[in-house]
């Protein structure tokens, strides 16, 4: 990859962009992953950014992530017996409680596992 460079004063800079590529789409996982690395590992940021491959890199963390959310919560809900059709029309409020837990259960061990290494 060949960088280009600007003269602005004394100084020479890169001329660093990031391709829009089609099609692929950032969640929240990947724009969580982005801010960990902008604040935390700003040695990879640079890294990715200059080699064009941030963009991939956090497209490739929003579809792992997502894959890992959908696998783990299914998990839960076969888990536990409490999660039927007929208990969430009987005790609605309680259903909401353990799907919620469930969903944080899950996005604390997504955010321990894949943003914030």
């Amino acid at each position: 990859m060949e960088l280009n460079y600007t003269k602005i004063g004394d100084y020479l800079l890169p001329n660093l962009t990031i391709e829009k590529q089609n099609n692929e789409r950032i969640n929240k996982y990947g724009y969580l992953r982005l801010h960990y690395l902008k604040v935390n590992d700003t040695a990879l940021y640079t890294t990715l950014l200059m080699k064009n491959k941030l963009t991939n890199h956090l497209v490739s963390v929003s579809i792992e992530a997502e894959n890992r959310l959908n696998i783990l919560m299914k998990q839960y809900k076969n888990y536990d017996g409490l999660l039927s059709e007929k208990s969430k029309i009987d005790n609605q409020i309680e259903w909401v409680k353990l799907m919620n837990n469930y969903k944080n259960m899950t996005e604390e061990i997504i955010l321990n596992e894949l943003i914030y290494v």
